[in-house]
């Protein structure tokens, strides 16, 4: 019998499956990454280099994380003490090359900020230290009220380009979904020189102890649940930007990653559920994927990619507005 067909490509990368590891705790050992290609991740996005291991004293950056401390001192406690950060910029660059002289399949650098500053440098070292491509994690949460959302977007652009001019490595940019006009703003990332588009960022949110009236971080993995908003946004952008989409958030299972490909997505990046379920996760979801396929007569990926796109569905509406009312409607009528 022959098996179907997985392979595909990302940011120009030939890969044997849609599996990527995204940046997690995961790639910080080297024999946690071997694990990882052995159980049929096809690429490992390493975890990210911070924007503030680079760049702390730089007095662009002071500003970013001092603003409104005169008000709260203790917001500075919820940064790292950068001089003695467990893995700086040198070590980064150093496990980058280790990766990938012990691995066959791509490695993707990370790079996690907001700023040019540093970030322009580490990129081109990046590069120089051999990773495959390079995604742009770009996390900020804009609090300043005089701020304008143009100003926010123009300030990611800038930096896609900025970098762009540097580096001859492909480029993946990672967004949150909360942009006013998703669609624009993407196709201006990729006019930049963005050569694919990662959707999306998970904003990790405080939480509050009513015992200790203090604000606390809290981690929580993700849930297939949280595959809808990103598999929303690749169907609705897939052939209409020009560029590659990797789906990420809520990727936990083979069904899970075949949506992602019948949106448009190249790739599927997962961590939580690799966290959650072990490594081996991988090896039962591509398993999972070449029997669904082969049940459903799927000789490959490429004839499955977009085909439960908006472009591609026979009700586009579905993925608009005009699903709402249906959505309340079905919710009534159970």
């Amino acid at each position: 019998m022959t098996m179907p067909d997985l392979r595909t490509t990302y940011l120009g990368l030939p890969l044997q499956n849609p599996l990527v590891a995204s940046a997690s705790p995961l790639s910080r050992k080297l024999s946690t990454a071997r694990q990882l290609e052995d159980a049929g991740a096809a690429a490992i996005v390493m975890y990210s280099l911070f924007e503030e291991q680079i760049t702390y004293e730089s007095h662009q950056l002071d500003h970013y994380l001092n603003h409104g401390t005169d008000t709260y001192a203790e917001a500075l406690s919820y940064f790292p003490d950068l001089e003695h950060y467990n893995i700086g910029p040198d070590r980064y660059l150093e496990h980058l090359s280790r990766l990938k002289t012990a691995l066959s399949i791509p490695v993707i650098g990370s790079l996690n900020g907001v700023s040019s500053g540093g970030w322009i440098e580490y990129a081109r070292l990046i590069e120089q230290a051999g990773a495959d491509a390079l995604e742009l994690n770009i996390y900020y949460l804009p609090t300043d009220l005089s701020l304008s959302s143009s100003e926010v977007e123009d300030t990611y652009v800038r930096l896609v380009r900025d970098i762009r001019a540097m580096v001859q490595l492909p480029i993946a940019v990672k967004l949150s979904p909360y942009f006013t006009a998703l669609p624009q703003f993407a196709r201006r990332l990729v006019e930049a020189g963005a050569n694919g588009l990662v959707l999306f960022n998970r904003f990790y949110q405080p939480d509050l102890d009513l015992e200790n009236l203090q604000v606390v971080p809290n981690l929580e993995l993700s849930s297939s649940h949280e595959l809808r908003l990103p598999l929303r946004w690749i169907a609705l952008l897939y052939g209409r930007i020009q560029t590659d989409f990797a789906l990420t958030s809520g990727v936990h299972s083979a069904q899970d990653v075949l949506k992602a490909m019948m949106a448009g997505a190249n790739v599927a990046m997962m961590a939580s559920t690799l966290l959650a379920n072990g490594i081996e996760q991988l090896t039962r979801i591509r398993t999972d994927m070449q029997w669904w396929m082969d049940e459903h007569e799927y000789p490959s990926l490429d004839l499955m990619r977009g085909s439960m796109s908006q472009q591609a569905v026979a009700e586009p509406a579905a993925f608009e507005r005009a699903n709402y009312l249906r959505v309340l409607d079905s919710f009534i009528r159970a």
